[in-house]
């Protein structure tokens, strides 16, 4: 798959100074852990996942979760379990008969909902399985996380697939303080135990704000809910280091208009991000900044319309992306310090090299704006109406 191939050649030229470079399942890891972008999760009860997926419905989906656990009812696991399979066997089928569609196609993964329905799942995919990058391991705990990875390297082996699993931290444990700086030692040592298997950490940041009542308006972002900014704060001390943490997911998305543009109504207009008329689409770009400016990458989004805004923003300026490059190329001991291609900062080459480092693969991933453009010009871009079509629980 290839971020924002939905643009013209000629939208594509004007836009990018890099443009975004193909990405498959056979990806480096670290390539792929910050390649996940707006992560759409679905229902898997859904009937018409693999005609979604083949129509390419959703023209920016780049990864998608299929869910087991929480978007579905109790009563729902095994129907949706079978569906899966119906599923996945019939995109395996049509891309026998048509290769160059999986080229086009997102990362796929299925969040379970306990470590043995891996081992269930896999064995029921069979042929199929080979069609997911991995698995999502929701309330990953110091009880189930080894469980979980066993089971997760298990189903590799015996079906020879490389699969990669990605755990959700959103245990009650984790955000009391009298247990979780033990905890979060407990799991960081699992984690790095299973290295080599691990795509990225997820936050479940709504379980955790249930646990206290909580939840936040279409205005607020995460960070300003204290008690769970201050846990994402220890998340990243205790993981950022040697893993990829992605981002909570954002709840609100506007209902379908059919007389306006609603990434043009969302643009900024007396500044940035904080304009006259704050809707659901400022809130989510405003969390998506501050998501970044915090070294978490990726987001877990639940409406396909988020997908735009959200990897519009990880596009790499030119300033950056310059930056980088010249803090990579005098890593050599050539120089310590050095103004700036912009002349408006210092660049030192040990305290800013693992950014460089993370700036290059993500302008391989989502490309280097020309110095003129911005997310601005991609959301223009952007389909002109709501449809009723484009709800993804329940719709």
């Amino acid at each position: 798959m290839r971020y924002f191939r939905f643009l013209s050649e000629a939208r594509q030229h004007d836009i990018f100074l890099k443009r975004p470079a193909a990405i498959h399942p056979l990806s480096p890891r670290r390539v792929l852990a910050h390649a996940l972008g707006a992560t759409l999760y679905m229902p898997a009860t859904r009937q018409d996942l693999a005609d979604m997926l083949l129509s390419q419905k959703y023209e920016a989906l780049c990864s998608v979760v299929f869910c087991l656990e929480d978007a579905i009812g109790d009563q729902e696991v095994e129907t949706a379990e079978r569906n899966l399979v119906v599923q996945l066997t019939r995109l395996a089928q049509e891309l026998t008969h048509s290769p160059d569609t999986a080229d086009k196609l997102p990362l796929l993964f299925i969040r379970v909902r306990s470590p043995k329905q891996i081992l269930k799942m896999a064995n029921m995919l069979g042929p199929s399985l080979h069609l997911l990058t991995g698995f999502v391991f929701p309330k990953c705990s110091v009880h189930n996380a080894v469980q979980y990875l066993d089971n997760l390297q298990l189903a590799a082996t015996q079906t020879n697939t490389r699969l990669y699993g990605m755990p959700i931290l959103e245990t009650p444990d984790l955000l009391e303080k009298e247990t979780r700086f033990a905890v979060l030692a407990k799991l960081k040592q699992i984690m790095l135990n299973h290295e080599e298997h691990i795509l990225n950490i997820r936050i479940g940041a709504t379980d955790l704000c249930g646990l206290y009542g909580i939840r936040r308006d279409h205005k607020t972002t995460i960070y300003e809910i204290r008690i769970i900014a201050d846990l994402i704060t220890d998340i990243m001390n205790y993981f950022g280091r040697s893993f990829v943490v992605s981002g909570a997911v954002w709840e609100y998305f506007e209902v379908a208009r059919k007389d306006t543009k609603p990434y043009l109504r969302a643009l900024p207009k007396a500044s940035e991000f904080y304009p006259s008329e704050f809707d659901y689409l400022h809130g989510l770009l405003k969390e998506t900044k501050l998501d970044v400016a915090n070294g978490i990458h990726g987001k877990t989004v639940i409406h396909p319309t988020h997908l735009k805004p959200v990897q519009s923003m990880y596009v790499v300026t030119k300033e950056e992306y310059l930056d980088a490059v010249s803090i990579l190329e005098h890593a050599d001991g050539s120089a310590g310090v050095m103004k700036s291609v912009f002349s408006n900062k210092m660049n030192e080459t040990k305290p800013h090299y693992r950014w460089a480092e993370h700036i290059l693969i993500k302008s391989n991933i989502y490309g280097v704006f020309h110095e003129n453009r911005s997310y601005i010009d991609i959301l223009a871009e952007a389909e002109a109406a709501y449809t009723e079509n484009l709800g993804t629980y329940g719709g």
